[in-house]
């Protein structure tokens, strides 16, 4: 057999003169003048880019804020008593952080912040700017940073005259701050070259892309390629970075809460280089023409060809197709690459088979032992007839890191949740097992539901170098009142549906995510389930669930199914919700778990149907109408046989509450109010639930009026409310949804 020529003997001949040298040493002081120059005109440009972008922020900044405080003042204007209470309704309505209207000495003398009642505007430095309003200006504006008491919190103000003397100065934080101006600050990169290809990039505060000319919106930074340590990368400096693959100058500068980025490739940069240099090496060329021709030769003949034969089965199997055979046999170098590489691929052919069967296996036995973790039968208390329940788990993958639970912690308390880990997979499915068995556990020892979370929070963050988190909505239901204490670590809020109401989404501030930082408290919050009352729970992958066209399904979608089918049991209502964002996503992928439980409560004593002995009426709240509400009232007592004299005392109290409702609680239009009447006959008690949707008032924080003076001494008011309280054996007052519930309940024996 004929032995094969090595392929470094081929080269040897011809490959033994040192080529390049004299061109490399002609170029290499022209390259390195040009390149420095070319360095200083990139670093020049950037920042001219990044200045005009900076100001056109800090104008849409300017202008949206002062927009804002310019209607506020005018809702001031309009006001003849401003109180911090009004300027909390003024912040909700325009979605603002703070409001301080300041007097024409400079003092603060309505806030909504209580602690900053009385303060002196020339006691800060950064107050004491707007000092310049009771001097002359009309307008004036900060830019946006950290307040003066806070370091960590960062805010802007704007201040507006008002007519009457003094300012109100209005400021706003991160998030709002940024939704003003987002949408100004998207498009303006999306038109602006830095050069010919570079591009200005700005990110906020989370290190998240608002604009960019690539459409990489939403993105983290770190996206396109850069990751900017800033203790060691000042703003203002130039660096390099591979940007969209590709080799860039860089300079950043922070503008409004915003990091400016503005990106220039370095061979643009340096194109006057390249002309210079290009120029020189012709000239060379010439001289070199034939070796290089002759080496090019030899390397394509020799080398090259083989190299791309090699690559061609080499990038077939890449793609999957491990069938392939690797047949280059040139020269004995080849010839042995060739067949280390088939001996490699069927060495991979046979891992991959094996690896592939025991994987298989272990992920069906992973979703078979996280699926038998959540409660799967339904119903799950067959003797229990007070609620119905039912939940459902759908993963992206063959595991998931979403879950639901529910379970009794004593004879009348359910605990039921739904809760998502951030990522997918064994990882989260694992992690969801650990939460799982935390809050359940907390649960069962008998905690509150703010406290069951405050401890698995502090548990999950024991060793979390995953830096994974949960989100979960918790509630325990007393199945005897119908009162659900609830927390929120930070997940969607849940749907509500009231009786024969629609279903609204129960708004509540939530709570920091599970095992994100240690320490955290969590607040427990109420809500008052009558019999018919419906809860709906839900993961993020219900209304992020997206189309082929990228839209997402959304709250609002959500929000009109559950409206549609809000009449049918929890199981079919949680069908017809997945059945409709099937629908909706269509042939496109479920990029994440969906998961949902709802709860329908009843009355403890119906057996699954509604409570008969609630009753109800709606009319006008005109004081026309008191007649019918008492009578509605005394009809039901009849029913008890109540004595005269506790039905009396009960319509004096009627009277009282419902004639506040008409003269108080719509002032500028006409209203309606509800009355709930449950005769409870166990107890021998009835409770009245009178509900408006007036202006917030608690009738029970008034003053109780001193019954010592006579008539004329008294202040007025203030009397009619206080016989309700000592006639009546227990009175209550919350504010839920829009909502003023006022409960009392009176004995009749």
């Amino acid at each position: 057999m004929k032995k094969k020529k090595k392929i470094s003997q081929s080269f040897q001949k011809w490959l033994s003169v040192v080529i390049m040298i004299a061109f490399l040493v002609t170029t290499v002081c022209l390259w390195v003048i040009q390149t420095k120059l070319s360095e200083n005109n990139a670093i020049k440009l950037l920042a001219l880019n990044i200045s005009d972008v900076r100001e056109d922020i800090i104008d849409a900044s300017d202008e949206n804020l002062l927009k804002l405080t310019h209607e506020i003042a005018e809702e001031l204007n309009q006001t003849n008593e401003v109180t911090s209470e009004f300027l909390e309704q003024l912040t909700a309505k325009y979605d603002v952080t703070e409001i301080n209207r300041i007097n024409p000495d400079g003092i603060i003398d309505a806030s909504t912040y209580p602690d900053f009642l009385d303060y002196d505007m020339r006691s800060g430095a950064q107050s004491s700017e707007f000092l310049v309003l009771l001097s002359g200006d009309k307008e004036y504006v900060q830019s946006y940073q950290p307040v003066s008491y806070d370091d960590s919190i960062s805010r802007k103000y704007g201040g507006v005259v008002l007519n009457n003397g003094g300012f109100v100065q209005v400021g706003y934080g991160s998030e709002r701050f940024q939704k003003d101006i987002d949408e100004f600050v998207v498009g303006v990169t999306r038109n602006r070259h830095v050069g010919e290809g570079g591009s200005v990039i700005i990110v906020n505060e989370a290190w998240n892309i608002v604009s960019d000319r690539q459409g990489n919106e939403g993105k983290n930074l770190e996206t396109v390629g850069v990751w900017i340590d800033r203790d060691k990368t000042p703003a203002g400096e130039v660096f390099i970075e591979t940007v969209y693959g590709e080799p860039c100058y860089c300079m950043y500068q922070i503008s409004e809460g915003y990091l400016v980025l503005a990106v220039m490739p370095t061979g643009e940069a340096a194109l006057s280089r390249n002309v210079s240099v290009g120029v020189t090496t012709a000239m060379q060329i010439l001289v070199f023409a034939a070796l290089f021709a002759l080496i090019f030769f030899l390397v394509r003949r020799l080398v090259v060809d083989n190299i791309y034969k090699v690559n061609e089965s080499l990038s077939a199997i890449s793609e999957g197709r491990l069938d392939t055979t690797v047949n280059v046999r040139s020269h004995e170098e080849f010839n042995a690459l060739s067949d280390d590489i088939n001996a490699t691929v069927n060495t991979l052919k046979r891992y991959i088979s094996e690896a592939e069967a025991r994987i298989d296996a272990e992920l069906a036995f992973a979703k078979a032992i996280q699926h038998s973790a959540l409660p799967s039968v339904f119903p799950p208390y067959p003797n229990r007839k007070e609620f119905d329940i039912w939940a459902g788990m759908y993963t992206a993958k063959e595991v998931g890191g979403d879950f639901y639970d529910f379970y009794f912690v004593d004879e009348d308390t359910l605990a039921f949740l739904v809760a998502d880990v951030s990522g997918k997979g064994i990882p989260a499915a694992m992690f969801m097992m650990t939460a799982k068995t935390f809050i359940k556990s907390f649960a069962e020892s008998g905690m509150s539901v703010e406290e069951v979370l405050s401890h698995a929070n502090e548990k999950l963050c024991e060793g979390n170098d995953a830096n994974m988190f949960v989100t979960a909505w918790m509630g325990l239901l007393n199945t005897k009142t119908g009162v659900v204490s609830y927390a929120n670590a930070g997940h969607n809020p849940p749907l509500v549906k009231h009786g024969d109401e629609t279903f609204t989404y129960l708004k509540s501030r939530p709570g920091f995510v599970l095992a994100g930082m240690e320490g955290v408290r969590y607040r427990k919050n109420e809500i008052q389930l009558l019999p018919g009352d419906s809860i709906y729970l839900y993961t993020d992958g219900v209304t992020e669930a997206t189309n082929i066209d990228n839209e997402l399904y959304g709250e609002e979608r959500l929000l009109h199914v559950m409206n549609q089918k809000a009449n049918l049991s929890s199981q079919e209502l949680c069908e017809a919700v997945k059945a409709d964002v099937d629908a909706f996503v269509g042939e496109a992928p479920q990029f994440d778990d969906i998961t949902m439980l709802c709860l329908n409560y009843f009355s403890p004593d119906e057996k699954g149907e509604k409570n008969k002995k609630v009753k109800e009426l709606t009319v006008k709240a005109t004081v026309e109408n008191i007649d019918e509400i008492t009578d509605f009232i005394n009809e039901q007592l009849e029913s008890m046989n109540c004595p005269m004299k506790v039905q009396m005392q009960i319509d004096v109290a009627v009277d009282e509450i419902f004639g506040n409702i008409c003269h108080y609680a719509y002032p500028l239009r006409e209203g309606e109010a509800t009355v709930f009447v449950e005769m409870q006959e166990e107890t021998q008690a009835v409770v009245m639930t009178f509900m408006d949707s007036g202006i917030p008032y608690n009738p029970l924080e008034k003053e109780e009026p001193d019954t010592t003076l006579s008539a004329e001494e008294r202040e007025i008011g203030g009397l009619g409310i206080f016989i309700v309280k000592k006639t009546m054996d227990e009175i209550s007052y919350r504010y839920e949804n829009g909502k003023n519930i006022l409960t009392v309940k009176k004995y009749m024996k």
